[in-house]
C-alpha cells in the first residue's frame, strides 16, 4: 500500500535500526479527494484537512505497529510539505492549497517524536505540543529573506531523550534590498558592499523613493550609477503611495504583485460611483467569485 511505501527504517552507522521515518510527500488535493457536486469552498477545505489528518494518523499508527511487532522503541519522525498555523512567511512563499486549505492546524498532527516540515522558507518551531519545525530554505529566495541567518536543525536521539541544535548555513551569495533616492544610491550601495568579500557580486534590489519614482528614464539613471560597482541589479521598484491611485500598500508596483481582488478594489477606489452603480458592481463581483469558487 502507499502507507507502507512511506514508512522507512533509518539505520545508524553500525547499521542498526535507529529511527522510523514517515516520509510523507506533498499531498495534493486531487490525490486525496474526489470532487463532489455542490460542495462549497469551506466544505472542500474541511474535507481536505480531514483527509490529510487521517493520512498522518494512519501512518503514525503503522509506525507504532512496527515498533510493537519488532519489540522496539524507535523514535518516530514524520515529514510534510504544507503550511501550518502560526508560521512566519516571506514574500516568495505562496499558499500551496489556494482556495481549499489555507493552513493545516498543528494540533491535528499525531504525537510523533519529531515532525519536519517544508515549504516555509524561514526556520522556526511551531507552538504545539508536538515538536514541529521548519528548517527553512538553505538560501535566501526573496529579498525580504536577505538578512535571515539560514540554518538546519540537527536532531539527536538518545536513550534518555532528544536534543535539537541549530547548524548555521553560510551565505555564499549576498543580496540586499535598499530603499533609496537617486542621490543616495551610490552611498548606500557602497556601504552594503563593505560587508562582502572582494570576490563576491552583490545581488541588489532597489526601491526608489516616491520623489524620483515618476522619472521615465529611471532604469538608465540607476544603471549608470551602478556600472562600476560589483553588483547585479535584479529588481528595480518604484515606491508608490495611496495618493490618487487607490493602492494602500507602498510596495505594490505591478499587476504581478497583486491579487485580482486587490486590483478590483484599487480600481474602484479611483471612481466616483452612484449607489446604483455600486450595487451593480458588487453583484457582478459576487457572480465572478462564485464562478471562480465553482471552478476550483
Amino acid at each position: 500500500s502507499k502507507l507502507n511505501e512511506q514508512l522507512l527504517v533509518l539505520h545508524n552507522r553500525k547499521q542498526q535500526p535507529a529511527a522510523l521515518l514517515c516520509a510523507v510527500p506533498f499531498l495534493r488535493a486531487r490525490d486525496m479527494l474526489q470532487s463532489q457536486a455542490g460542495q462549497s469552498a469551506g466544505d472542500k477545505q474541511r474535507s481536505l484537512q480531514q483527509a490529510i489528518a487521517a493520512h498522518y494518523q494512519q501512518l503514525f499508527a503503522l509506525a507504532q505497529q512496527y515498533n510493537t511487532e519488532h519489540k522496539l522503541e524507535l523514535p518516530i519522525v514524520m515529514t510534510g510539505h504544507l503550511t501550518t498555523l502560526g508560521v512566519s512567511r516571506s514574500e516568495s512563499v505562496r499558499d500551496i492549497y489556494i482556495g481549499t486549505l489555507e493552513a493545516f492546524p498543528a494540533d491535528t498532527f499525531p504525537p510523533a517524536d519529531y515532525i519536519a516540515l517544508g515549504h516555509i522558507h524561514q526556520s522556526q518551531r511551531i507552538n504545539a505540543n508536538t515538536d514541529i519545525r521548519y528548517s527553512g530554505s538553505p538560501i535566501a529566495l526573496s529579498f525580504d529573506e536577505a538578512r535571515q541567518q539560514k540554518q538546519a536543525w540537527l536532531i539527536e536521539f538518545a536513550v534518555d531523550g532528544k536534543t535539537v541544535s541549530s547548524l548555521p548555513i553560510p551565505c555564499f551569495q549576498p543580496l540586499i534590498s535598499i530603499k533609496t533616492t537617486l542621490d543616495t544610491i551610490t552611498t548606500q550601495v557602497q556601504q552594503a558592499l563593505s560587508d562582502i568579500t572582494a570576490e563576491q557580486i552583490l545581488w541588489l534590489e532597489l526601491v526608489i523613493a516616491e520623489t524620483d519614482a515618476y522619472l521615465t528614464d529611471l532604469q538608465q539613471r540607476v544603471e549608470t550609477q551602478l556600472q562600476d560597482l560589483p553588483v547585479e541589479l535584479l529588481r528595480l521598484r518604484r515606491q508608490r503611495t495611496n495618493q490618487g491611485n487607490g493602492f494602500a500598500d507602498a510596495s505594490y508596483t505591478s499587476l504581478a504583485e497583486l491579487t485580482p481582488q486587490q486590483v478590483w478594489q484599487a480600481r474602484l477606489a479611483t471612481e466616483q460611483l452612484t449607489e446604483q452603480q455600486q450595487q451593480q458592481l458588487t453583484a457582478l463581483h459576487q457572480q465572478i467569485l462564485a464562478k471562480m469558487e465553482h471552478a476550483e
